[in-house]
């Protein structure tokens, strides 16, 4: 198996597990709130798994381009795997109905797609400090734009989920039979809101460079990493208090940077735990769900939908899909709390898949898109 970053992968892994459990609770009306996304503002738990993984595929980047150019080859293969994962982000919208007149067009691969595909074609062709000037371009550039350009048939700027520049661009642009399908007239992973997620990305290609810089001791390379951590955070807050607030769904530059920052004092923590002191006992359920999160994340959206379609008739005549069958059969007996026993519905989930990626790495599986 080809020799990779440790930390990273248990950090993909946290990531991804974490992501596993808060998508799959075993009942959607009782949840405990740090398993749940902010109402509007604000940030849980929750709202940091996807912006730490777009972080990780940015620490990645340095990684698996390590003495590339931006030549025709390595262009095409940036592009075609950028295509695989916004076509299978799509086939998960489709899924099962296939109804393509309410496609949703944007999500969550199809915005891995997106940042992974600026961020390594800005890393092959620029410089460190130009990569710098687009990362502030796009935090600056997109508060500007969301707090000072009129929306139009609205009125002033503003940040209100409906009105917002962002989500006037989705409906002009997208329509909203292709938008987030609960709301259909903003959607989370939109158009314009891509732009400061791709900052995300950036910052985790200038870690996975400063990483690699064996010319700089590892106390360096770890204290510098902090440091940066610190100053995000710190400009996050003063943002957040400034009037940009915290918010996922509008991925504001005080969510970025937010996110960033405790994303690197986790990579950081890892990596000084794992690659440099060798504490690496405790890692391998972590790993083995690092190495194929892109698999998991794909196949347990499309699996659970599966077993939605599968119907079991009950005593009464009425009809339960098999995974509420499953769970109101298997899990809720047990527990008096109906938030308990939804969390545990959403623990024995990661724990089966668990499995099934431990099977899978002991037989060097490892899916790539």
């Amino acid at each position: 198996m080809k020799q990779r970053l440790l930390s990273l992968d248990v950090f993909r892994g946290m990531t991804v597990a974490m992501m596993t459990l808060v998508n799959n609770p075993g009942d959607w009306g009782h949840i405990y709130a740090p398993f749940e996304h902010a109402a509007w503002n604000g940030c849980t738990p929750t709202d940091l798994v996807f912006p730490f993984f777009l972080f990780i595929v940015g620490v990645s980047i340095p990684y698996a381009f390590k003495g590339k150019v931006a030549d025709q080859k390595t262009v095409l293969k940036i592009i075609e795997r950028s295509a695989k994962l916004f076509a299978l982000g799509l086939l998960l919208s489709l899924f099962p109905d296939f109804d393509f007149a309410n496609l949703r067009i944007p999500g969550v691969l199809q915005r891995i797609a997106l940042v992974f595909l600026a961020s390594s074609l800005i890393f092959l062709t620029t410089k460190a400090r130009t990569q710098q000037l687009i990362f502030a371009a796009l935090l600056i550039g997109y508060w500007f734009v969301m707090t000072f350009i009129p929306v139009p048939d609205f009125g002033a700027a503003n940040l209100t989920p409906e009105h917002n520049l962002g989500a006037y661009l989705d409906r002009l642009l997208l329509g909203t039979a292709h938008l987030y399908q609960a709301v259909k007239v903003w959607d989370p992973e939109g158009i314009l809101s891509t732009l400061p997620a791709i900052a995300n990305g950036l910052a985790g290609v200038w870690v996975g460079v400063w990483l690699q810089r064996e010319d700089k001791p590892v106390a360096e390379r770890i204290v510098t990493i902090y440091l940066y951590a610190s100053l995000a955070l710190a400009v996050a807050w003063g943002w957040d208090a400034a009037g940009f607030p915290i918010n996922k769904g509008l991925w504001t530059s005080s969510y970025a940077l937010w996110t960033i920052g405790l994303a690197m004092f986790f990579l950081a923590g890892f990596y000084w735990l794992i690659d440099v002191k060798g504490y690496k006992s405790w890692t391998k359920p972590l790993v083995v769900y690092g190495v194929n999160a892109i698999t998991v994340f794909f196949l347990t959206g499309l699996i659970v939908r599966i077993l939605e379609m599968i119907n079991i008739s009950m005593p009464d005549g009425s009809t339960q899909n098999s995974i509420s069958w499953l769970y109101q059969s298997f899990i809720v007996p047990f527990f008096s709390e109906p938030k308990n026993a939804s969390l545990a519905g959403a623990i024995t989930f990661v724990l089966i898949w668990l499995g099934i990626l431990w099977a899978m790495y002991e037989k060097k599986i490892i899916v790539k898109v």
